[in-house]
């Protein structure tokens, strides 16, 4: 059974990072969904790695990002002479490198769902990323209802339903914190940030999400970012 616990001792962790020659380059944690997929699912399975955090809307953000990944995009991973520049790319990337740690479900019919359900996250939901654009310090209920990001709400409850009554036995979606829980990480904090009602067991499965280590982790570390984008503010519903 994988542990949830994080390593509590930063220079030992920074030096495991170094050695195993991985840096993960991501924006700012209160802003960045796809950056978040990634760290989530790395630090939820010890994955030891170098952080570069590059701010979002800055004069020189385009430049920064240019020195790891000409796609001009966060995030990014680094691991040694290997540049990957997609969240779910990244992912299957480490889930083969490291297949002691099960990042994918085990068993096939949940692997092969895991893996459709973070595609379609991964590729889909666009009036939801458009009206709810993530943003963990703010406070927004009610807004940003579409119908386009309405129909989507839908069908991620559809989702994370199915997955739960099939395979997730009420924890998370296939039982185990996998890629596939941290590729609904951003989701379930948009859910927060505009107040989305949901069913009593789809909210008890977001709950176990954000209480998770490294979720937890990630939401503390963006309350405490103090920099804005503000690109990304004024995408923000009204």
């Amino acid at each position: 059974m994988q542990t949830t616990e994080l390593d509590p001792t930063l220079s030992q962790t920074l030096d495991d990072a170094r050695k195993a020659g991985l840096t993960l380059v991501i924006g700012n944690k209160n802003y960045s969904s796809w950056s978040m997929r990634p760290w989530v699912a790395m630090t939820a399975f010890g994955i030891p790695f170098t952080e570069v955090r590059v701010l979002l809307d800055k004069p020189d953000t385009a430049a920064r990002i240019a020195e790891y990944s000409a796609a001009g995009r966060v995030p990014v991973l680094v691991a040694g002479e290997i540049t990957i520049w997609d969240s779910l790319a990244i992912c299957e990337y480490l889930a083969e490198q490291f297949q002691e740690k099960h990042m994918w479900p085990q068993d096939v019919a949940a692997r092969a769902m895991a893996r459709a359900v973070s595609a379609e996250m991964h590729s889909g939901f666009s009036d939801l990323r458009t009206a709810m654009p993530m943003n963990i310090r703010a406070s927004l209920p009610g807004r940003g209802r579409t119908p386009g990001s309405q129909g989507d709400i839908g069908r991620i409850c559809e989702i994370w339903e199915e997955c739960l009554s099939r395979f997730g036995h009420h924890q998370f979606l296939f039982g185990e914190f996998s890629i596939a829980d941290a590729f609904y990480a951003p989701v379930v904090m948009r859910f927060r940030t505009y107040g989305v009602s949901l069913a009593p067991a789809l909210q008890a499965y977001c709950d176990r999400v954000a209480a998770h280590p490294a979720v937890a982790r990630w939401i503390s570390e963006a309350l405490a970012e103090t920099e804005t984008a503000d690109k990304h503010d004024q995408e923000l519903p009204k």
